[in-house]
């Protein structure tokens, strides 16, 4: 058996609490994981509602929110691991790794590790699926997001081996690598795989299309078996709903709760990484003037929106990143809210032929993040109280994805699309090569030469690196502006008394369930 010093972080935790667990049901015949007043439900299946269903569960894919809640570190995992807390890389499916060359990076990977379909796991698996995310036609989200269209070369010498070449020098190859979750061999490449095989602590039970996704113990899993034997999620738009299902005992875990929704004591407020901000299509006329966007900008009222739809559950944004983020810039102001400014701004452009009164869509995803629906009517408002004429659509995750990836659809017209951007890696590299490049992912808009200073700063490290950052988010809005930001986020998620479970930065986009225990079932935590 390995030893609880070698194993990673959340695993040493998890065998502790199994450890608690079977000293319960020793101490007590009939000792349940739940509280005994339960009924109505199975106490060993930990449920969960989500304001959406995924899309899809394709790894590739699990970089989007809505993917990557649900399949990240549960039903398949990274070689490497990113601490929420401190930031700190940690072994997963590869127990060490090292920089061999200028352009390469080396890793060993775990022994005794299988797939929930009882296949081995090497390195010959590791390497299929950097190649199936980085390098194949799939045209996954990650790609873009990750690797900004990065070609690697991949070599493995032996089963425990894996060798990853790199264009140019990389310095934080490892955290890249932390964002490809695993699949066997032998998946396909050529259509993207909506219920994946992987080597997690969980494996898809049933997915009942538009009604719940059921997941099971991976009895074969490599590390200590999490706590639940099951778990079961549902979703639902509402967030009244989602918190009436916490406090009605109708479940243990509701996400994505706004201070409005009637979660009470069960609802726990945390810091998340998202930040949500206005897309502005600027090759699109009226969009495409300088004094459109500006005017966008002096329209949004950013602290009356936190102050009175948020509850103070945010922070006014200046910037697409969060503090704690490399490359976060403490020193940039909010853009100022200035209605007036905003008037004269359109006033001058439309005296100049610019096409001011043509309709621009307000594009927003149902359920993207509390309070949306009331966040789109005020900004719509604020536009057309500065001369601009906006119609607001809603869609559903699958529609609205259209808006935000490329290629984007033909002949939209001008639009504006709300985003949700979570740095879920600590290093703005991943934020700019998105939604910065000119060809990015996300990107709307850029230009070549501000292209080139985000790929000169991204080769620094350290106190370059972070000041080089710094800079490109304080001369983006007056190169590019594409963004209107709104506001740094704070979650709240609903919680049962049965479930012990301390949300982090992380939680919107990567739910470990392996981390969620019975109530009362732990003990002092493993020296690490």
């Amino acid at each position: 058996m390995r030893p609880t010093a070698q194993l990673p972080r959340r695993a040493r935790r998890a065998l502790t609490v199994a450890a608690a667990a079977t000293a319960c049901c020793a101490i007590a015949a009939g000792c349940t994981v739940a509280n005994s007043g339960h009924g109505g439900y199975d106490a060993d299946t930990l449920r969960i509602v989500l304001s959406q269903e995924p899309p899809t569960l394709e790894p590739c894919e699990s970089s989007l929110t809505s993917t990557g809640i649900v399949v990240r570190s549960n039903i398949t995992e990274p070689l490497i691991e990113r601490d929420p807390n401190s930031g700190d890389l940690q072994p997963l499916l590869a127990t060490e790794w090292r920089q061999s060359a200028p352009n390469q990076w080396t890793f060993k990977v775990r022994d005794g590790v299988t797939f929930s379909n009882g296949a081995p796991f090497t390195a010959r698996d590791a390497a299929f699926s950097i190649d199936r995310a980085v390098n194949s036609d799939l045209n996954c989200n990650l790609d873009g997001y990750v690797f900004g269209d990065e070609k690697l070369e991949l070599d493995t010498p032996d089963d425990n081996t894996l060798v990853v070449g790199t264009e140019t020098p990389d310095p934080i190859l490892p955290l890249r690598i932390s964002f490809v979750e695993v699949v066997p061999a032998g998946t396909s490449m050529q259509e993207k795989v909506r219920e994946p095989v992987g080597t997690g602590p969980y494996a898809i039970d049933d997915w009942e299309y538009g009604q719940k996704l059921l997941l099971k113990r991976n009895a074969g899993y490599w590390g200590p078996q999490p706590a639940f034997a099951r778990a079961e999620y549902q979703w639902r738009s509402e967030g009244s709903v989602r918190a009436a299902m916490i406090t009605n005992d109708e479940t243990d875990i509701a996400v994505s709760l706004g201070p409005e929704d009637g979660a009470g004591d069960l609802g726990v407020p945390f810091q998340n990484n998202e930040t949500t901000a206005l897309r502005m299509q600027a090759g699109e006329a009226p969009l495409n003037d300088m004094r459109v966007r500006q005017a966008i900008n002096y329209a949004v009222n950013r602290e009356g929106i936190v102050k009175a739809l948020f509850r103070g559950l945010g922070d006014p944004a200046s910037q697409l990143i969060p503090s704690g983020v490399v490359g976060y810039n403490g020193d940039l102001p909010l853009w100022p809210h200035d209605i007036d400014k905003a008037k004269q701004l359109i006033a001058d452009a439309k005296a100049d032929g610019v096409p001011v009164d043509r309709q621009i869509r307000l594009i927003g995803r149902t359920a993207q993040f509390p309070k949306i629906a009331e966040t789109i009517e005020v900004l719509q408002s604020e536009f057309a109280e500065i001369g601009l004429n906006v119609k607001i659509e809603m869609m559903d995750t699958s529609n609205q994805l259209l808006y935000q990836l490329r290629p984007f659809p033909p002949e939209t017209g001008p639009y504006l699309l709300t985003i949700m951007h979570g740095n879920q890696a600590g290093d703005a590299a991943f934020t700019l090569d998105q939604y910065m490049l000119s060809d990015g992912p996300q990107a709307a808009y850029g230009t070549p030469e501000f292209d080139k200073k985000i790929r000169a700063a991204e080769e620094l490290t350290g106190r370059q690196r972070q000041d080089a950052f710094a800079k490109l988010f304080a001369e983006e809005p007056e190169e590019i502006m594409q963004m209107a930001y709104i506001a740094h986020m704070k979650g709240i998620l609903g919680k049962s008394p049965r479930v012990d479970y301390t949300p982090n930065s992380a939680t919107g986009d990567e739910m470990r369930l392996a981390e969620m225990t019975p109530a009362g079932s732990t003990t002092p935590t493993v020296a690490q």
